[in-house]
């Protein structure tokens, strides 16, 4: 048997098999989620917006989902909804990943149908910035193509079982899967108890350091490392502590912010109390300190 006849067979098996655990999310281009368990789905959550959605399942059956619990810096939800008879895909218990592996992608792009491709992984360890920012480490970079709305569907072995979970796709075509590991199997499990992860929020938007460094230019304040505030969130922790609209946070905890991980860091340090901010506003430096347990899930 050729190379090509054997890959179609495993396209045609995984289809078979697998294919009704693929369902579509949402109306328009939606989004994708997989079933790995009883009542449950499993998605990004960058596919979700207020507590239901709409789930298109493989015979066309449309069910109403109503969300579990989101991780949204991990960019994991998981969807309560009838699942009965979509069988649930298995992980992949050894979780051995590496460049060159064969992997298939399925998707169901808001219920328009099943779509199964092919690729190599091209990278393991990528990591990229979720919905709010934060860097979620740990992918693996792989070549199976997926049309718009894909994200959310599993990436799996010739075996369908779980590698993972299919998220960004980058320049070039190449797509970024959340790993499907211990770790990702024991956040599902808990998103889908409702327990959602507890999460340290400032509540500002920052601008990137170029663009921080070209505004100050511009209105002729002299350059300096930091975090420019572009817009201050109410109600939220930093507009409590007073931080305003171009202010440039240059100091976390008594700790240089030149990068908005440095932030982060000190954000998850503080466990959610109070964060000493070195606070640039104009040319005068002050020390601002921010409660944050008034607001944890400001955005």
């Amino acid at each position: 048997m050729s190379f090509l006849d054997e890959l179609q067979q495993t396209i045609q098996r995984l289809e078979a098999e697998i294919g009704p655990a693929i369902v579509g999310l949402g109306r328009g281009w939606g989004g994708t989620g997989v079933v790995v368990g009883d009542g449950r789905v499993l998605t990004n959550a960058h596919n979700v917006r207020g507590d239901e959605v709409t789930v298109t399942f493989a015979d066309g059956r449309r069910e109403t989902g109503r969300v579990a619990a989101l991780d949204v810096d991990g960019d994991v939800a998981v969807i309560s909804a009838d699942t009965a008879g979509a069988p649930a895909v298995a992980w992949r218990d050894d979780g051995d990943v590496r460049i060159g592996s064969p992997v298939f992608a399925l998707a169901n792009p808001a219920g328009r149908g099943l779509r199964v491709t092919f690729g190599l992984v091209s990278a393991t360890g990528r990591s990229f910035r979720g919905p709010r920012g934060r860097r979620v480490p740990g992918s693996i970079e792989h070549s199976a193509p997926l049309v718009r709305g894909s994200s959310g569907g599993p990436l799996v072995d010739a075996q369908g079982r779980l590698l993972g979970i299919n998220t960004l796709r980058l320049e070039g075509s190449l797509i970024l899967a959340l790993p499907a590991d211990e770790s990702l199997r024991q956040r599902t499990e808990a998103l889908a108890r409702g327990e959602a992860p507890a999460s340290v929020r400032l509540g500002v938007a920052i601008a990137p350091p170029r663009a921080a460094r070209r505004m100050r230019r511009a209105v002729g304040l002299p350059e300096r490392e930091g975090l420019l505030v572009r817009d201050v969130l109410e109600p939220g922790p930093a507009a409590s502590a007073g931080l305003e609209q171009g202010d440039l946070i240059v100091g976390a905890a008594g700790q240089p912010t030149a990068r908005v991980d440095d932030l982060f860091r000190a954000l998850d340090a503080a466990a959610g109390g109070t964060l000493e901010l070195t606070v640039v506003r104009g040319v005068d430096e002050r020390t601002v300190a921010v409660d944050l347990t008034a607001e944890r899930e400001a955005a």
